[in-house]
């Protein structure tokens, strides 16, 4: 592995204990089967994001209650390893194209989520019929194109889909919901909360046809959300 400064070597080791215990998160709100799904941090390496960063992630095929710090993999933003013991995700490129490409990401999730998924595989966006949805996502949840795993291509995707819009998830066609944030767990949170308004809206659906919130009333929603809610 290059030589890093012992400032950037914690941080890893930090973000290896971080990443591997969110790992937990998304069994804990059933978002994931078997090994499928996966989380990413970004681990940044000067003063501010570049390209020189790494992100670490799960290993491929790693079942849930194997993963330990010790067995998260650390890749640079091209997807190549650079330091582990197993074989990185088969989304590893995908993730390091939207660290490469957006910046202000820190965190990235996928998921098989049932109803999320299902969204994913009808190719239709989640409208925006709860004020959860204006508050969270800014709008609807919007489909991203179909894309091969185990390149840049769904990355490439996730980047047209997500640049310029508040939504931190994609529904990418036919495989999935991808999500991101400042950091991998505003990312987990942002996956727990897709699937939540993803069953929701398909209960919606099916005994009537929900009511789109209006535009003003989805901007009033998030900017309360964004800049007043919480502590």
């Amino acid at each position: 592995m290059k030589q890093y400064s012992s400032d950037v070597r914690e941080k890893i080791a930090v973000t290896r204990r971080v990443v591997s215990d969110l790992h937990g998160e998304l069994i804990r709100w059933n978002l994931v089967v078997w090994t499928a799904g996966n989380v990413s941090q970004r681990v940044v390496v000067g003063e501010a994001p570049s390209l020189d960063d790494l992100l670490v992630i799960k290993p491929s095929g790693v079942r849930y209650h194997e993963l330990s710090p010790e067995k998260m993999v650390v890749c640079d933003l091209e997807g190549n390893l650079v330091e582990g013991d197993y074989a990185p995700s088969s989304d590893t490129a995908a993730h390091a194209y939207v660290y490469a490409h957006m910046p202000e990401v820190g965190g990235i999730v996928h998921t098989h989520s049932t109803y999320a998924t299902a969204w994913a595989a009808r190719g239709e966006e989640i409208p925006c019929v709860l004020t959860m949805m204006a508050d969270e996502f800014g709008g609807p949840i919007p489909i991203g194109p179909f894309a091969i795993i185990g390149d840049d291509s769904i990355g490439r995707g996730i980047v047209a889909t997500l640049q310029g819009s508040r939504s931190p998830a994609v529904l990418m066609q036919n495989h999935g919901p991808f999500t991101i944030g400042a950091t991998a767990e505003a990312a987990v949170k942002a996956a727990a909360m897709v699937e939540e308004v993803a069953k929701t809206v398909h209960v919606a659906k099916s005994l009537g046809n929900p009511v789109v919130i209006a535009q003003e009333n989805i901007d009033r929603l998030y900017d309360r959300y964004t800049n007043i809610y919480g502590q």
